[in-house]
């Protein structure tokens, strides 16, 4: 009997169906049903922001409140613990008003004009998000140290940058730069000149136009760029570090505090002002995601 080729071709793809047939069948299964698929991949999301941020965080609150509201508030009404949140809120408070100021100038001119150098500029705006915050710091050491290229002068005028709060308002403005014009460039490229143009055709001064037209337009984008700016303020460490030295009682942060405190074993002076932290970022979350979504709901209308 001659053999049938095509019948032993058959045979042996069945055989190899079925040793493969268990991880085809699974994967089969997976693309027939994409809802389970999508719960795995909710699931792993859900795990991952658990690891990295909810574990974290209950412990941060475990540990604050393991021997009760008592040693939370007292860690808080340390002269040290004081003396840092106030200048955190004062170095905070400066840097986002300078860089609401420069942030729409910067966004204005990047957006509005034409003119040689604007992909320089535009790269020099973000490059505080590319520099290490420690570089950030000294470089600011090498410009304002005294024996730097700028800080003799302020020396010699009784100024002193480094190691001082100016140097650390400094410090702060440099990271936070980017925030607000990065922002507002979008927005007012999205709106046009044709609103503007129109009323300087009517007669409008340059500041009647950016109070009446400009500024609505922005608000909510600009909104948002403070929000930022103030998030990445409260808890800038590495260049403030840099450049206040961290005196304790004179130039030390929040951030520095806690630095501080965990490094001398001062436990629940850490986690107390870590939490404090923590509820104030997230505060700044919901802001940030209001704001997002009143841009949404302006862009739409």
């Amino acid at each position: 009997m001659v053999p049938n080729p095509f019948t032993d071709i058959s045979r042996s793809v069945r055989r190899r169906d079925q040793r493969q047939s268990p991880r085809r069948y699974q994967w089969f299964f997976l693309r027939r049903d994409p809802r389970l698929m999508q719960r795995l991949l909710i699931a792993a999301v859900l795990a991952w922001l658990a690891f990295l941020i909810a574990f974290p965080l209950i412990g941060i609150i475990t540990h604050t409140f393991a021997d009760g509201w008592r040693p939370f508030v007292d860690a808080l009404i340390e002269p040290e613990a004081m003396h840092a949140f106030i200048i955190t809120l004062l170095v905070t408070g400066v840097a986002v008003m300078i860089n609401v100021v420069f942030g729409i100038i910067i966004g204005l001119v990047i957006a509005r004009h034409q003119f040689p150098g604007k992909i320089l500029v535009e790269e020099l705006v973000s490059l505080p998000l590319a520099v290490s915050p420690v570089v950030a710091g000294f470089m600011f050491i090498l410009l304002f140290g005294r024996n730097g290229w700028l800080g003799s002068w302020f020396e010699a005028g009784g100024v002193r940058i480094i190691y001082a709060l100016p140097g650390m308002i400094i410090a702060t403005i440099f990271v936070t730069l980017p925030f607000v014009s990065k922002e507002v460039i979008p927005v007012l490229l999205e709106i046009g000149t044709e609103m503007e143009d129109a009323a300087r055709t009517l007669g409008a001064s340059p500041w009647q136009v950016f109070r009446y037209i400009t500024f609505p337009s922005i608000r909510w984008g600009l909104a948002y760029g403070i929000t930022l700016t103030t998030a990445r303020a409260l808890g800038e460490f590495g260049a403030v570090l840099v450049v206040s030295g961290n005196i304790i009682g004179r130039t030390q942060t929040a951030t520095l505090h806690i630095h501080e405190s965990y490094t001398n074993l001062h436990f629940q002076g850490a986690f107390s002002a870590s939490l404090v932290l923590a509820v104030i970022s997230f505060t700044m979350l919901l802001v940030m995601e209001f704001f997002r979504r009143r841009i949404e709901k302006s862009r739409e209308n």
